[in-house]
């Protein structure tokens, strides 16, 4: 089902399996050595359905289920649609903005198939959504897709709830952030927001009565997680959250150019070209080979751009010139 506002009827459950950014998808990241791909994922998935039907909890994504909006391959849906309709609760799934080809959820997403076959319930609006009985408490929740307005007031979004918890998919500086990144802030009415999007697992922020929780991503795509511990966590009725581990293996990530050997005593290996050159080069060279989603090259962009304090504007050009360059690449 697809939610637009609408809310799903009472659910009885021992608590909420939460899953964080799975991106699945046929597409190895640049510097992942996994010889078969996207198996470690699909298997994480696995493991939070046995978790998941053992202890009866119900699932929540929290979005980016998918790593492009339009998955090209039949087979690698497939295998997910099967995982996902081994929960004995249908996944309820927040969108993530890699989900979405536009603003929002449209039915020229993939996500948005496995909605309307009634795979998962797809949250597409920002809206309370549904209702849990955890023992002898009533959990009302709320979700907030990607690039919609978190609500400041959730209070009288439920009735005769004994407590709230409301999903969101944001840009949120748990821990200093970045530039543009929303700060914690106190949503009345609601006493755990629990967030997507950011990969890393954040320390719990406290805003007002309001508590945000970022348990971070089940599969790790970048060089930056490598010491990130993919982990699903249970939300009961006490609202907090425990984490259960999941199968991974450490040794994941190519990182040549990344370790610089410390008998050199040099902080880089070598100066990264610029941004611009690197991106021409990559046209027609092997790294683009090499990383099917061109993160090896996207590395150095981005080295290039901390170095320089590129602007944002030109970070936002070369950005959409690499990801021209990808997609030309995986069509040839």
């Amino acid at each position: 089902m697809i939610l637009s506002g609408e809310r799903l009827p009472l659910k009885a459950c021992n608590g909420l399996l939460v899953i964080g950014d799975p991106h699945v998808g046929s597409r190895r990241p640049g510097r992942r050595k996994d010889i078969v791909w996207p198996k470690a994922v699909l298997g994480k998935l696995e493991h939070c359905v046995a978790i998941a039907n053992a202890r009866g909890l119900a699932p929540v994504i929290l979005g980016d289920l998918f790593d492009r909006p339009v998955e090209p391959d039949e087979s690698l849906k497939n295998q997910l649609i099967r995982i996902l309709k081994g929960f004995h609760h249908r996944p309820l799934v927040n969108v993530g903005n890699h989900d979405i080809q536009h603003m929002t959820l449209t039915d020229g997403d993939t996500l948005a198939l496995l909605g309307l076959c009634d795979v998962v319930d797809v949250v597409a609006a920002s809206a309370p959504v549904a209702e849990f009985r955890l023992g002898e408490k009533r959990l009302g929740v709320g979700m907030t897709p990607y690039g919609q307005t978190i609500p400041t007031d959730a209070r009288g979004s439920f009735t005769g709830i004994d407590g709230q918890v409301w999903f969101t998919h944001h840009d949120i500086a748990f821990d200093g952030g970045y530039p543009g990144a929303v700060p914690p802030f106190a949503v009345e009415g609601c006493e755990v927001l629990i967030n997507g999007h950011i990969h890393k697992t954040q320390k719990s922020v406290l805003a007002g009565r309001t508590r945000w929780l970022n348990p971070g991503t089940i599969n790790r795509q970048s060089v930056d997680l490598v010491d990130h511990v993919p982990r699903a966590w249970i939300l009961d009725e006490s609202g907090e959250l425990e984490a259960q581990a999941l199968p991974f293996e450490s040794n994941v990530f190519d990182l040549t150019g990344r370790l610089v050997e410390p008998a050199k005593g040099s902080v880089v290996a070598r100066e990264v070209e610029s941004a611009f050159v690197t991106l021409l080069q990559a046209e027609s060279s092997t790294e683009l080979k090499r990383s099917g989603d061109g993160s090896i090259v996207r590395d150095e962009i981005e080295a290039k751009f901390n170095e320089d304090n590129t602007s944002d504007a030109v970070r936002a050009i070369v950005r959409t010139l690499l990801s021209e360059a990808v997609e030309r690449h995986a069509q040839s």
